[in-house]
């Protein structure tokens, strides 16, 4: 199982007094196996940093972060192509969806790189949250709502040990939240994987064991 660790992470646009505010920067953190990770992160406090870093998107951070005992910023393009591929999943928070693509294109596009469920999954997912209707539709002209469940969906095709989540429910409403959210917990079970959720506020819906303050 993969370990993450966070040792001392500031990203370089902030100042150091920050760490008597955060839970998190300058703080020395690790994840535990088939953990649930609440990180609650008002705008500005650098979120969604936090996630890119971690995905190895940015590296404009002092500090270190540790995936397997290994720096990410010591891993081989290769190296964290293959830890993305079978160790990493994330949901963005601008979803990155190919808008000229369907929705099941969107959402097999992740299950054939790397393949966790067989094809039939995708409609299965699908008409749990409710976009079963919307699979041969461009993904450009779904709602914002429709589009957040694809990209969840299509993170949950490949096989991972910590799911990444940035604001994955900002356009969701109630029920469509506990529906998300049920679907994206009974994939982490069946996968003992870990789970890192940042969002803007806490939120009653997801259960997490550990609830930090960005």
């Amino acid at each position: 199982m993969m370990e993450m660790k966070l040792q001392n992470v500031l990203p370089n646009y902030f100042r150091d007094e920050i760490e008597n505010l955060s839970q998190v920067w300058k703080q020395s953190i690790s994840f535990k196996k088939g953990e649930y990770v609440h990180i609650s992160a008002p705008s500005g406090s650098g979120k969604t940093s936090l996630i890119h870093f971690i995905y190895g998107l940015r590296k404009d951070y002092s500090g270190q972060i540790f995936l397997d005992g290994k720096e990410v910023k010591t891993l081989t393009a290769e190296e964290f192509a293959a830890i993305r591929q079978n160790k990493l999943s994330i949901v963005f928070q601008d979803l990155r969806l190919f808008e000229e693509l369907s929705v099941k294109e969107n959402i097999d596009i992740k299950r054939r790189l790397s393949p966790y469920h067989p094809e039939d999954k995708i409609e299965e997912m699908a008409n749990r949250l409710g976009i079963g209707a919307k699979l041969h539709q461009q993904v450009g002209k779904c709602s914002y709502g429709e589009q957040q469940r694809v990209a969840i969906i299509r993170a949950l095709m490949q096989p991972f040990e910590f799911l990444l989540m940035d604001e994955p429910f900002s356009h969701l409403d109630d029920g469509n939240e506990t529906l998300a959210l049920q679907l994206i917990e009974e994939e982490c079970v069946k996968r003992q994987a870990d789970i890192v959720f940042a969002d803007l506020k806490s939120t009653q819906v997801f259960h997490s064991e550990r609830l930090m303050k960005l």
